[in-house]
């Protein structure tokens, strides 16, 4: 195989040596594959720059005479570095209102396509990679993308068990997506090499938000790579800050911003867009629209100058579409019934003919071949016997005996040769002409497959309370699209946690989860963890309803919406918004105002069936009319603005004026579904189920908190098991709640926490407490339940008592004074204060008494007691004397003495022994009179 090099300059380009195109035509007659190993020769160390095989189209049946492919590759010497890779490129390109670094050739060189993109401190490495073998052809484009946030790249590991990074997390999938669906649009049809993007967050500063620079990423690894893309993405983030809209804002600036709205596109229209805000206007959104579309632009073209330096020939030749004139024998044969099977408005029957209309074509284009009506007999001849039967007699012909103007010919019967197609280019072709039809009736008839014009509703109904058991639920059905909501409200516990690269660990009280099975469209199909269009469909209708719910101030409760989809044809997510805010309302959530979501639709290009070129935009579209038609704009907000909206393009992209007439048509279906959500039978019961927990919250003082948790949790599981409570949750800040299933066992736990968490004054008489444990040196008292205080043997009586068990038991009852609260909160009863006067009287003569003794035994006070105790033991004397001045010999009384220094350190260490469960009920809190100050 001859190779010529013919040089050829790049427009635009800034290089100073002109690269050189390399043409390398290939000999039908020789294999489809060209191994690296040809070229080799020829180009020496360039060769590592080349596909390692050049590839062919792979046969799909017979293909009408020979075909020569050429691949054409631009290289440029000057950029090659030792080894035969291209040098390490850098360039700084704008991001809003600063620059990020584009770097490619550093890392990933034998990736098709690697770049690493920084924002502040903020790092990403994407990579771009094609399989060798094209895979089978497909409607579905063979691309993967996985998006990772590496730990690391902030500094930290992850909080969960498993320290290495694994399973795809929620967040992660949702980056995935956005990375996907501006990108699948521009790849060619006809391409079945699988595709796969590899994104990892190397790096995280904190302020610099990794997926849009994540999507940007992307856009340029792919346009640098072999794979054959129409056009370069970008993707960017506005957000709005006061009246001003910002373009990559930082995470401190989101904090403020009314608007989270991410778009991807190319230089000259919308691929992507997905939001939420904080029901702004249709007017602002499209504003912000054009803010970021034009830094997207700016982005793009700073993209295409690095492509026409450094970027690979596009594999053009690997592409493999159906012959040209399968099309027409496709409309030939089903064209007319075409017609009649998408008149049919129930789905299920309609994809039931569909289906066997489409069978009826592979066998006739597979199996027995096709012969056109219209070139029946130009058909081409087949000649069976090209050589001469040796074995058969010639026949003779003798002069004379054949009349003059006889003609004798050999009859041969003429046969036609029918066509016979592949089986996926038969099925690809199919797919596509149904899908001309179906845009040629709504165009041409304004009817759509159900019969309804561009701007109606499918009929809609919906119903609350099905499940008695459950806190709420509620049946919302629009056409054949049905979805079963119900919500489940909960404590503390209940919150969803979330790990991510911030560094703390985020708790969500609000979360929907989306289930999408296969039996919603009558199919057979494996059910396991959730899909990623479950994750994003359900994020979607989450952040539709999240800026209508109460604050957790309002509504101290954990909210969990389940949304099943039991039947679907079109908008489920949509569907989820709606059934979702009746779920709440019949829960007994105060949400602000009920909301409605609708997906809009569009066919666009109308001029091939004859119209004026207006794009066409269809409301609450159904499924075929999302798979057939170039739009899916979902919308979900009240009457006055838009809480979220995602749109997916699947042409070129749309500008600013088709997607001012879908919003503006989204609003007024918007209505028209709030309306009939009002209709709802039996409509929500907007309080709370009699099965829901209860909540209740108190404040004490934050220095109390330790009081109710007590030491390594023991107190709080205590009051848990004692009461029956579900639940205790504390805050720093001293906030309290408590969850239970019934309102004893939350008065229960109240009145414990209560009496915990208050605020003891001295003077403060507590009645009928009970003495808990005896010490040597005095009782502790349960002046509340689990609050004790200690009384010691000096307060227990008027007189002396050798040991505490001479007056009071465990368990005895006995009214006490608050004395005394010393530095550390401890508290100092007494009982000696509330005795009786009478009881006072008797002691004070006793006291007079030993008055009168305690000067003759004055030495024999023991050495290093108090002052208290000198006085008590003279009065412990007194009393055991029968008389003053009586000569009968006084009882020898042994006393430890204690100071007071060594008493007050024993009274502040010693604590119960043992704690004692009890039930507090109200009767018990009575026993106080009001005499404590509890708060």
């Amino acid at each position: 195989m001859e190779m010529r090099l013919l040089p050829t300059p790049v427009t635009g380009s800034t290089l100073t040596s002109s690269p050189r195109r390399y043409f390398l035509p290939r000999n039908p007659s020789s294999s489809s594959r060209c191994t690296s190993s040809l070229l080799k020769p020829r180009i020496g160390s360039l060769s590592l720059l080349l596909p390692s095989r050049v590839r062919s189209r792979r046969s799909h049946g017979p293909r009408p005479g020979p075909r020569v492919c050429a691949a054409v590759y631009e290289i440029d010497e000057s950029i090659l570095a030792s080894g035969g890779f291209p040098k390490p490129i850098s360039v700084k390109i704008p991001f809003g209102d600063r620059q990020i670094l584009v770097e490619t050739g550093h890392m990933g060189r034998q990736a098709s396509g690697a770049v690493t993109v920084t924002d502040g401190e903020t790092i990403i490495y994407t990579t771009v990679c094609l399989a060798e073998v094209p895979s089978e052809p497909s409607d579905f484009f063979p691309l993967s993308v996985t998006y990772q946030e590496r730990f690391s790249a902030a500094g930290r590991t992850s909080g969960g068990f498993f320290k290495r990074e694994g399973k795809t997390k929620d967040h992660e999938v949702l980056i995935c997506r956005l990375i996907d669906r501006p990108l699948r649009p521009t790849m060619l049809k006809g391409f079945y090499h699988e595709t796969q993007i590899l994104s990892w967050v190397l790096s995280f500063d904190g302020m610099h938000m990794p997926d849009c620079l994540a999507v940007t990423a992307a856009g340029i690894a792919i346009a640098l790579s072999e794979v054959p893309n129409s056009k370069t993405i970008a993707g960017v983030r506005v957000g709005l800050v006061g009246d001003k809209f910002i373009v990559n804002p930082t995470t401190k600036q989101m904090e403020e911003s009314d608007l989270d709205l991410v778009l991807a596109g190319t230089d000259s229209a919308i691929l992507m867009i997905e939001g939420y805000s904080n029901f702004l206007s249709e007017e602002k959104l499209l504003e912000a629209v054009k803010v970021g579309q034009e830094a997207v632009q700016a982005i793009c073209k700073d993209v295409d100058s690095l492509v026409k330096i450094c970027g690979k020939p596009k594999m053009l030749d690997a592409i493999k579409l159906p012959p040209p004139e399968l099309y027409k024998h496709v409309e030939d044969i089903a064209g007319e019934e075409l017609v009649k099977v998408l008149q049919i408005k129930k789905k299920v029957p309609r994809r039931k003919s569909l289906s066997a209309l489409e069978e009826k074509v592979l066998t006739i284009l597979t199996e027995e071949g096709y012969v056109s009506k219209d070139e029946s007999f130009a058909a081409i001849e087949s000649i069976p016997d090209l050589l001469v039967d040796e074995e058969e007699d010639e026949e003779v012909v003798v002069d004379g005996e054949v009349d003059e103007g006889d003609v004798h010919i050999k009859p041969h019967s003429r046969k036609f040769s029918p066509l016979i197609y592949n089986e996926v280019d038969v099925k690809l072709v199919f797919k596509e002409v149904t899908s001309k039809f179906l845009r040629r009736r709504i165009v041409e008839g304004g009817k759509r497959s159900d019969g309804r014009t561009p701007y109606e509703i499918r009929p809609i109904t919906s119903k609350c309370g099905l499940l008695p058991r459950a806190h709420g639920s509620a049946l919302f059905t629009r056409g054949e699209t049905q979805s079963l909501a119900v919500v489940t409200l909960g404590d503390r516990q209940m919150a969803q946690r979330v790990d991510n690269l911030m560094g703390d660990d985020e708790l969500k009280r609000f979360y929907l989860q989306y289930t999408f099975p296969p039996s919603s469209v009558g199919e057979v199909g494996r059910i396991g963890a959730p899909s990623r269009r479950e994750i994003g469909h359900g994020t979607l209708a989450e952040r539709a309803l999240a800026p209508v719910l109460p604050s957790e101030e309002d509504f101290p409760y954990t909210i969990r919406v389940e949304s099943t989809i039991t039947e679907s044809n079109g908008s489920s997510s949509m569907a989820s918004v709606c059934g979702g805010c009746l779920a709440l309302q019949d829960a007994g959530v105060p949400v602000k105002f009920p909301i409605a979501g609708i997906a809009m639709g569009m066919v666009l290009d109308t001029q091939e069936f004859g119209g004026d070129g207006t794009p066409l935009i269809l409301s609450d579209i159904t499924g075929s009319e999302d798979a057939s038609g170039d739009m899916d704009f979902k919308v979900a907000g009240n009457e006055d603005g838009v809480a979220a909206f995602q749109l997916d393009i699947k042409v070129g992209g749309i500008t600013l004026p088709t997607m001012e007439k879908a919003l503006f048509q989204a609003k007024e279906g918007r209505k028209h579904i709030l309306a009939e959500m009002l209709n709802c039978s039996p409509p929500p019961s907007k309080r709370l189920s009699q099965h829901a927990p209860l909540i209740y919250i108190m404040k004490v003082k934050p220095e109390k908190i330790n009081l109710i948790i007590g030491p390594g949790g023991k107190k709080v599981r205590s009051i848990i098991e004692e009461t029956g409570v579900e639940a205790i949750d504390t805050e720093d800040d001293g906030v309290v709640k408590i969850t239970a299933k019934d309102l004893s066992s939350l008065e229960k736990s109240k009145s414990i926490i209560g009496n915990l968490t208050m605020v003891p004054a001295v003077g403060d008489i507590y009645r009928n407490c009970e003495i808990k444990s005896i010490a040597p040196y005095g009782v502790f008292v349960e002046i509340a339940p689990g609050r004790e205080g200690l009384c010691h043997i000096s307060e227990l009586s008027s007189g002396w008592l050798a040991k505490a068990e001479d007056v009071v038991n465990v368990g005895d009852r006995v009214d006490v004074k608050l004395i005394e609260i010393n530095d550390k909160g401890q508290l100092r009863l007494s009982r000696r204060a509330l005795l009786p006067e009478t009881e006072s009287a008797e002691s004070k003569q006793t006291e007079d008494v030993s008055a009168k003794v305690a000067p003759q035994n004055a030495d024999s006070t023991p050495e290093g007691s108090s002052d208290e105790e000198g006085s008590e033991l003279s009065q412990d004397k007194g009393n055991c004397s029968v008389a003053a001045g009586s000569t009968q010999p006084r009882k020898k009384v042994v006393r430890r003495s204690v100071s007071p220094d060594k008493e007050k350190s024993l009274t502040s260490k010693v604590k119960p022994k043992k704690a004692v469960s009890s039930i507090y009920t109200k009767q018990e809190s009575s026993l106080l009179n009001g005499e404590a100050k509890v708060g």
